[in-house]
């Protein structure tokens, strides 16, 4: 399995606002700290904010902070909404296979990917913040 680069690029921006002591970032920094286009980071950024885990605010002092504590944002929910679909074969994303009727592969996949789940929803945004960074209090 391979994470999509929008996920990664999700939880970069996710720990670069936590990292800002409470005070708003924009997206110009968090693409320049982090070496990401800006306009990729921002596409990230409105599907971060429609799922609640950003609070973005416009005008002169606007910015990003975080839409929720720390440790109330856990791997596995960012994975859930940036991640378009789990399907790790063509049969899982409904595509017609001569052996689907008799093959438990997509079962065992389905067992594997929850699996991973689970431990991804028990990676808190504030277990994965370096004891040094700066948690910021949302």
């Amino acid at each position: 399995m391979r994470l999509t680069q929008f996920s990664d690029y999700a939880w970069r921006l996710l720990m670069h606002v936590a990292d800002q002591d409470g005070q708003r970032t924009t997206i110009a920094d968090a693409a320049k700290a982090n070496n990401i286009s800006r306009n990729h980071l921002m596409k990230v950024a409105q599907r971060l904010a429609q799922e609640g885990f950003l609070k973005p605010s416009r005008g002169r002092n606007g910015g990003l902070m975080l839409g929720k504590p720390p440790e109330a944002i856990t791997l596995g929910d960012v994975l859930r909404v940036t991640e378009p679909d789990f399907a790790l074969v063509g049969c899982m994303a409904g595509e017609r296979c001569l052996f689907t009727a008799r093959c438990d592969v997509p079962s065992a996949l389905d067992r594997a990917l929850q699996a991973f789940l689970e431990v991804a929803d028990r990676q808190t945004l504030s277990d994965a913040l370096p004891e040094n960074m700066v948690v910021n209090k949302s």
